[in-house]
């Protein structure tokens, strides 16, 4: 019998937060797929050249690199790829609402207009999930001496103490 299992860094992550990642490094995945069709030419109804200023140009092809390192450091479980992928979905929100309001004249829901909305929305829940889910990422090591000293003396007064998060708290609850 073949039993596929989870990659081990996953190991003791509540079900729901891993549902909450994955879900969110697929719409990254999406999102890069989307602009990177928009920077080709190949999507029907994604910004016109001649009529898009150049620094939302920029910005929606900047998406072609952002979106996919979030989806990368949420697949790696890094706090970076959730800090990340709420600041491109923010940004992302406002910029097609600056193109679908401000700069499209036509009145109505449009396509653009439903997409920046569902945008929106995406941009909300992972905000309102992130303080949830950060706990259960990985933080960047912090460094309190130089890296050719060595690690501290367990002896030593002045040393500083580890930094602990809310996830090493909910795992030492569950250790015997």
């Amino acid at each position: 019998m073949i039993t596929v299992r989870r990659p081990r860094h996953w190991d003791g992550v509540p079900r729901r937060v891993r549902v909450v990642v994955t879900v969110a490094a697929c719409v990254f995945v999406y999102g890069a797929v989307v602009h990177l069709g928009d920077l080709l030419n190949l999507r029907p109804g994604g910004p016109d050249p001649a009529t898009t200023p150049t620094w939302l140009l920029l910005y929606f092809t900047s998406l072609t690199v952002f979106n996919p390192l979030a989806a990368l450091l949420l697949a790696l479980r890094r706090i970076e790829g959730l800090l990340l992928g709420c600041v491109v979905l923010v940004t992302d929100a406002a910029a097609n609402g600056y193109a679908n309001y401000v700069l499209d004249a036509t009145g109505g829901i449009t396509a653009g207009r439903i997409g920046q909305a569902v945008i929106t929305l995406l941009a909300v829940a992972l905000v309102a999930a992130a303080p949830w889910v950060a706990p259960w990422l990985h933080h960047p090591r912090r460094r309190t001496t130089h890296p050719d000293d060595g690690p501290p003396s367990p002896a030593d007064p002045t040393a500083p103490a580890p930094i602990r998060t809310a996830g090493d708290r909910r795992q030492d609850r569950r250790r015997p």
